[in-house]
């Protein structure tokens, strides 16, 4: 086992940012997709984002060239994961696909390797049950955009060993980032809390309350909020917003999470926020504006 060497199983949005930072902290980073022009596209935000950190003055030349050395890409988990000491699943927030990642992990994986998940509301207890080593699995929920978000969720399982949790702590501490260890409950600490507050946006749009705009900047002015729940929502994507609604809501038995279902027709509808171009806001590439979109233009 290479304690020098982590595993991030999915190269999409979350999967490259938390390479990079790894990168950035000095490891080897093995990155899993089976989708290679996921894996290009990685490599090319990997380094663009890099460029802005040498931009920033955060990072130099020299280390941005060491770090994306340090970085191989596969197409299996099988070969990526048999010398780490992490991995990372950062795959798609879906319960059935995190769980056959997870017992894929688990066979390859070595014996004292740490299983982690990027999940932002699904079961860490769920995922640990499928694998033989449930002690060994332990939830890092990072913040979207990873280089730059500091907090780090650290998630306990039912069987999470504590030893386990102390490592991922002192390792979350080397990158540079905030962690925040909490217990395994649908939703967390941060969806828990965020996504009601979205959803309660979301039904004050429905219901005729206010517009887009008036929300959004009654959120920031009003709150100091750096962005407006609804843009929030389209940055996060509509149906991540769903599906952690639809997990609270079962998870708890509780109606109060229940989606709006103005959401829930944006979804099927295909406005998923900035993934597909037009959420409650319209994205155009190039332009910065944010732009309302007709359907809630007043």
């Amino acid at each position: 086992m290479d304690y020098q060497q982590i595993t991030v199983i999915g190269a999409g949005t979350m999967g490259n940012g938390i390479a990079h930072v790894f990168l950035k902290a000095g490891y080897k980073v093995h990155l899993v997709d089976t989708n290679e022009l996921q894996i290009n596209k990685a490599i090319d935000t990997i380094a663009k984002n890099m460029y802005r950190q040498i931009a920033k003055g955060v990072y130099t030349p020299i280390e941005k060239e060491t770090a994306l050395k340090n970085l191989t890409t596969f197409s299996s988990i099988a070969e990526a994961v048999k010398n780490a000491f992490l991995v990372i699943e950062a795959a798609t927030e879906n319960a059935d696909i995190k769980l056959k990642i997870f017992e894929q992990i688990d066979a390859h994986a070595p014996a004292g390797a740490i299983l982690a998940s990027n999940t932002s509301s699904i079961s860490i207890t769920k995922i640990a049950a499928v694998t033989k080593r449930p002690e060994n699995v332990i939830g890092m929920h990072f913040m979207n955009p990873v280089p730059v978000m500091e907090l780090v969720e650290i998630i306990n399982g039912y069987a999470t060993d504590a030893s386990v949790t102390e490592k991922i702590v002192a390792l979350t501490n080397q990158l540079n980032k905030v962690p925040c260890v909490v217990n395994d409950y649908p939703g967390f600490i941060a969806n828990k809390i965020l996504m009601p507050m979205i959803n309660e946006a979301i039904y004050s749009l429905y219901e005729g309350i206010a517009g887009v705009t008036s929300i959004d900047s009654i959120m920031k002015l009003g709150m100091a909020h750096p962005m407006g729940p609804l843009q929030l929502a389209d940055f996060i994507g509509l149906d991540v917003c769903l599906s952690i609604l639809q997990t609270l809501q079962q998870g708890f038995g509780n109606n109060k999470y229940a989606p709006c279902p103005l959401l829930v027709n944006m979804v099927a509808a295909g406005k998923l926020g900035i993934k597909s171009g037009e959420g409650f806001y319209v994205y155009t590439a190039g332009s910065k504006d944010l732009v309302v979109s007709k359907r809630f233009a007043i």
